[in-house]
């Protein structure tokens, strides 16, 4: 339901006009002889974004245009690049797209898994524990198949596209701000979260939606498109398409839990991205050791001070949201899964299917029944699953991190 937009994403790639091969069409223009006018006209550059294809480590984004280099100088500079010069500027690429590929792809059966054992009010086995939620995904794996784990991979990314599509028309439609600067104030805090709250409203269909899609059991799935998820969720705003049942809550009953998770989350994990972040500059910089005189060795501790950090906040902010509102989370679904007929796998076994026939009248009488009928640990229910997920999601940044160190190495 959350966006995992990274918070210092603050626009796209410059291209740094000092590259010789792309100056030579730019005519040198002094400033010596430029009058104040003419200068204020220039308009400052973007900052710089880790993993730029045009920028190198410790490098800024020129503020003005230098004069053009001389013919043949190109020619010169790109033999003169080393080869560690080059896989730096796809490090942060690999680096990012080994992340996300990590979040979206490996770590979806986590996510059926863990939202199948929420909605399961049956269950006698919670699955606090990643053996027997690995022992229960092999099972299911095994009667339907491995694209049992994968439904509904293709519904969730339409929920990220719905949910950044509709900050962006909202941002640009209103004065409410998108992004929050260093020294913000609390008019703009209270703004920005406004807007996320907006947003969580008209994304909360869709991701409806996408529950159902991704809980369902494969044994009594069609198979839906992609789009799909889009026309359910419309669907369920003008009251067409699917029938439900009379238990069915409405979508304004939805609204305050779905945008409560969704705010508690973005707060939560923000926090913990900037500290973890704070934290790891300020080690690097109080254990900086002086430039040895390997330059292989320098490159690779540049490559991975500027790009795991971030990496690393990222990873820790997702974990301790999650972590900490996972009884919610277990709430929420449970709200917006009633009353839909959906039949889910069986989490004891992984071998049968149940149907979905919950009562709750909204978000106090579902906390109080899980309480009593399903007892404290009712709201941990798949808990281990989440375990397995960053688990997977740490073994894959440390491999990657080893990868790109011994490229940089042999380089």
């Amino acid at each position: 339901m959350t966006s995992r937009r990274p918070d210092n994403f603050e626009g796209l790639g410059y291209r740094g006009r000092e590259d010789p091969s792309f100056s030579g069409g730019y005519s040198g223009r002094s400033f010596n002889n430029s009058s104040s006018a003419d200068l204020q006209q220039w308009v400052t550059t973007p900052p710089d974004i880790p993993g730029s294809r045009n920028l190198h480590f410790d490098d800024h984004t020129p503020q003005f245009e230098t004069a053009p280099a001389p013919p043949g100088a190109a020619d010169e500079t790109q033999s003169a690049t080393p080869p560690s010069e080059q896989l730096n500027r796809f490090a942060g690429f690999g680096i990012g797209l080994a992340s996300l590929f990590t979040e979206n792809v490996l770590a979806h059966p986590c996510i059926v898994f863990r939202r199948q054992c929420q909605v399961n009010y049956h269950a006698r086995c919670y699955h606090l524990s990643p053996l027997t939620a690995i022992s229960v995904m092999y099972n299911v794996t095994k009667t339907q198949g491995p694209k049992a784990l994968w439904k509904g991979m293709g519904s969730t990314f339409v929920v990220q596209g719905v949910t950044l599509g509709t900050e962006g028309i909202i941002s640009e439609c209103t004065p409410l701000p998108r992004e929050l600067s260093h020294r913000w104030i609390p008019k703009q805090v209270v703004g920005h979260l406004v807007l996320k709250g907006l947003t969580y409203v008209v994304a909360m269909p869709f991701y409806s939606a996408s529950l159902i899609e991704t809980v369902q059991s494969e044994i009594i799935r069609d198979n839906p498109g992609i789009l799909d998820c889009v026309k359910e969720g419309i669907g369920r705003v003008m009251g067409m398409g699917i029938p439900h049942s009379k238990r069915l809550l409405p979508l304004w009953n939805l609204v305050f839990p779905t945008v409560l998770h969704g705010i508690l989350h973005y707060i939560i994990s923000s926090s913990v991205q900037r500290l973890v972040l704070y934290l790891l500059r300020r080690q690097k910089s109080g254990s900086q050791k002086p430039l040895s005189s390997d330059s292989g060795l320098d490159s690779v501790q540049s490559m991975l001070d500027a790009y795991f950090p971030e990496l690393m906040a990222s990873f820790a902010a997702s974990l301790c949201a999650d972590v900490l509102l996972f009884p919610l989370e277990t709430v929420l679904h449970r709200l917006h899964i009633q009353g839909t007929r959906t039949i889910i796998d069986n989490t004891d076994l992984g071998f049968e299917v149940l149907p979905i026939n919950t009562q709750y009248e909204g978000m106090r009488d579902c906390i109080n029944s899980i309480r009593r009928e399903e007892g404290t640990m009712g709201f941990y229910k798949g808990f281990g699953s989440i375990v397995v997920q960053y688990s997977l999601h740490a073994a894959v940044l440390q491999i990657t991190k080893m990868i790109y160190s011994a490229m940089l190495r042999n380089a």
